[in-house]
């Protein structure tokens, strides 16, 4: 064999070694992509709960305590993301993974100082690093972030990539990704940044603990000053915005994260752990404003007191603001507890259902006589708040004035277990305690029910007698149930606006309703108007008394603040068809009076003789031994049909008198049997004895 022959055998056989090296080093280098690609995980973000419109209410930290939450690039200003692209990586939407032009430099600049001195990653391979948690500064770590970032390549698009570094990147102690660190730092998301606080965060994950601005201002002014610095010969940035960009002062401290509406978002929380958004109703910035609010109130008042106020839209039913306590961090006030959900007393909250179901059924109308008068109903005696009685007075001034006997009377006669069941329809939740039946005693507090439970039915009220049901989580509108005819909601709606009489037209603004339960436990205030329903609690949590907790006193100016917070009121729907706007005689007969009220008219026809009282004994002036007397006895009538006729001992001593009083001279003294009758025939007599 030929010299020449065995050189190209021995050239061919290098040649193919060469091709099985090369392909073996492929398969591998394959394998190893493969590899990545399969066990690439996306990072875990922290639970983000969001009001309506997407903000953000309340963020969760990781199991690890770190902060990250999920980023796009929709979420940044894109003045960041085109500084970022400059500063860290100019030719990423082109590169592979790797950038060649960087990574050569780097790996020539290696050669001569024997140790890395740039590290030439790009944005990918930095993504990379953070993923596998890798080291810097080593060529093993080198090469593990570039096979990691060509996997990433080829399984995520740039996009996905990019999201990663926004919310990967590190910014010092327990922050990570740019939500976070704007959130932290400036105070908002970082969808409008001002060229100082995008460099900043440019800057921050080159060195995140040695750049802190919380730590070491000067240090981080000065690294996102050069950014500022190569934005502006860039041309990113003219000279006048860079210049006011360095004037700009560094971010004093870290700011808390947003924790609004916090317990709705624990409580949704822990019902579904695995949940990473939750989305609510609640409107951020009445949220914000009433939580302010509340712990300025709370500041007033002798701890332990407390107070919960709920926000809905009695149109839809969505909860508008949930505060379930003023400051969930306040121990003193047991601020972990969610008042908004603590059963307790309604008080005097009920009446307005109760006298809507009155007139629904027909029983009585807001200008029916009722009777606010001591009495027993079934065994049941209730006394009034204030311990005075008003007689005879209409339903509607009885509701105004809050007349606890009127009220029982009209539960009495509507039945409260059909009570019970409006509440029900209304989605409220009563607690009956051990009574499998509900008594008369509900309507004046006798029951258990939450804050929402209230708001609930009372925004039926407000909603033409249509309860929605009460929501904090979006989603399709359920169907309302009716718990109130309209018209009967709307008389109710009149009553507590405030109008003194049946008319037709808007009542008003606000209606509302106070209670306060037994012993001065619970003050609430629950009002509405054309569009919002706001309840109000006041008390001590552990349900203690509160000395001088009234829900007028105490509840009713906190209703007004956060009215006074909504912004201008709607003004309360007109009446619907059917209304009766009529008073006294213009009322059919069975409206005029009810109950007890209409028991006393009867008993008003017949004569009742005043003066002198059954039984007395009246000295009109006989001297010793019987001697005629000086004086006369009044005889006084109330009630009856005029003319009256009086009888002494069966003989008429008036006849046909049209007056109420009259007088007559005994002849010696003694008892008298006396009696009147009237035109109608009906009459009335006593005995008395005259001396």
């Amino acid at each position: 064999m030929s010299r020449l022959r065995r050189l190209a055998q021995g050239g061919l056989l290098l040649l193919l070694l060469a091709i099985v090296a090369i392909g073996s080093g492929y398969s591998a280098f394959e394998r190893a992509v493969t590899e990545r690609i399969a066990g690439f995980a996306a990072p875990v973000t922290g639970v983000e709960v969001r009001d309506r419109n997407g903000a953000l209410l309340r963020a969760f930290a990781n199991d690890d305590g770190g902060w990250r939450l999920a980023a796009g690039a929709e979420d940044v200003d894109p003045r960041y993301l085109a500084m970022l692209l400059a500063w860290e990586d100019k030719r990423f939407a082109e590169h592979p993974g790797v950038d060649p032009v960087a990574f050569g430099r780097a790996l020539w600049q290696s050669a001569r100082h024997g140790r890395i001195v740039s590290g030439g990653s790009t944005l990918t391979m930095q993504v990379a690093r953070m993923l596998g948690r890798l080291p810097t500064g080593s060529f093993a770590a080198k090469a593990e972030q570039i096979l990691s970032a060509i996997a990433l390549e080829r399984s995520q698009d740039k996009a996905a990539i990019l999201s990663l570094y926004l919310e990967l990147a590190p910014y010092g102690g327990n922050l990570e990704g740019v939500r976070a660190a704007s959130l932290s730092f400036f105070g908002k998301e970082p969808r409008r940044l001002t060229a100082a606080e995008a460099a900043l965060l440019v800057a921050l994950p080159q060195a995140p603990e040695r750049y802190r601005p919380d730590r070491f201002p000067e240090r981080a002014k000065a690294a996102r000053d050069r950014v500022l610095d190569r934005m502006e010969a860039l041309g990113i940035l003219d000279a006048d915005e860079a210049a006011r960009a360095r004037r700009e002062a560094m971010p004093p401290a870290r700011r808390p994260l947003p924790m609004l509406a916090a317990h709705a978002a624990d409580r949704l929380r822990a019902a579904d752990p695995s949940r990473r958004i939750i989305d609510l109703t609640i409107d951020k910035s009445v949220q914000a404003r009433l939580e302010a609010y509340a712990k300025e109130k709370a500041a007033t008042l002798k701890k332990p007191v407390s107070l919960a106020i709920v926000v809905a839209d009695h149109a839809t039913g969505e909860i508008v603001a949930d505060i379930g306590s003023p400051d969930l961090f306040d121990r003193e006030r047991q601020g972990f507890v969610d008042l908004t959900r603590a059963s307790r007393s309604p008080g005097s909250t009920l009446k307005p259902l109760i006298y809507g179901l009155a007139f629904e059924r027909g029983v009585a109308h807001p200008e029916s006589l009722v009777d606010d008068s001591p009495g027993g109903f079934s065994g049941y005696t209730p006394q009034n708040f204030d311990r005075d009685f008003q007689g005879i007075i209409t339903a509607r001034r009885a509701l105004q004035l809050s007349r606890n006997l009127p009220a029982v009377e009209l539960l009495s006669a509507v039945g409260p277990a059909r009570l019970v069941y409006r509440m029900r329809r209304a989605g409220a939740k009563p607690e009956l305690g051990d009574r499998s039946l509900p008594g008369l005693a509900i309507g004046l507090g006798g029951i258990g029910l939450t804050l929402e439970d209230l708001v609930a039915i009372y925004g039926g009220l407000a909603n033409g007698g249509v309860a929605m049901p009460l929501h904090i989580e979006p989603g399709a509108a359920a169907p309302g149930k009716r718990i109130l005819s309209p018209q009967a909601a709307w008389y109710v709606t009149s009553i507590l606006a405030g109008a003194t009489t049946t008319a037709k037209g808007s009542p008003g603004t606000i209606a509302h309703k106070t209670g306060t339960s037994y012993g001065y436990r619970d003050a609430w205030t629950i009002g509405y108007d054309g569009r919002h329903v706001v309840g109000v609690w006041l008390g001590r949590p552990d349900g203690a008394p509160v000395e001088g907790l009234v829900g007028e006193a105490t509840a009713v100016p906190v209703m007004q603040d956060v009215f006074a917070r909504l912004g201008s009121p709607a003004r309360l729907a007109g009446p619907p068809p059917g209304i009766l706007a009529s008073a006294g005689s213009g009322l059919p007969p069975p409206l005029r009076r009810m109950g007890r009220a209409a028991e006393r008219a009867e008993a008003g026809l017949k004569p009742e003789i005043v003066f002198p009282p059954n039984a007395a004994r009246v000295e009109i002036g006989f001297g010793e031994g019987g001697s005629a007397g000086t004086g006369t006895l009044p005889l006084k009538v109330r009630n009856g049909r005029p003319p009256f006729t009086w009888y002494v001992d069966g003989r008429p001593v008036t006849l046909g008198t049209l007056d109420r009083q009259s007088s007559w001279q005994p002849a010696e003294p003694g008892f008298l049997s006396i009696s009147v009758v009237d035109a109608t025939g009906a009459a009335a007599a006593t005995r008395v004895f005259v001396e």
